[in-house]
């Protein structure tokens, strides 16, 4: 499948966000800039969801390549982008969701 970069923007957050497999992906660090949250925030969130088995890591974790680098970062899909939103109780969330 291609893989797509769209790019969401609000008052206080611009992010170009990738679409593969007809879902958005983003890193943690992209989360952290969306939620206005520390990257640990983030994480300890997404290890929380995957431990609960809230979601599959199979379905919703992706690693991918970044460009002119030899390193692999991983990325989150939709579901775990709107859960670890709900999570912070951040504004951006919704406008995002929406």
């Amino acid at each position: 499948m291609k893989n797509e970069i769209i790019l969401f923007e609000n008052q206080n957050v611009k992010l170009e966000v990738n679409m593969k497999d007809e879902t958005v992906w983003l890193s943690q660090s992209q989360m952290a800039e969306l939620f206005g949250r520390d990257i640990g925030v983030i994480s300890r969130h997404i290890k929380n969801i995957f431990n609960e088995r809230e979601l599959d890591t199979k379905t919703n974790l992706q690693k991918m390549q970044i460009t002119y680098s030899d390193k692999t970062v991983n990325f989150y899909g939709l579901d775990v982008i709107i859960s670890v939103g709900y999570r912070v109780k951040s504004n951006n969330e919704i406008i995002f969701r929406k």
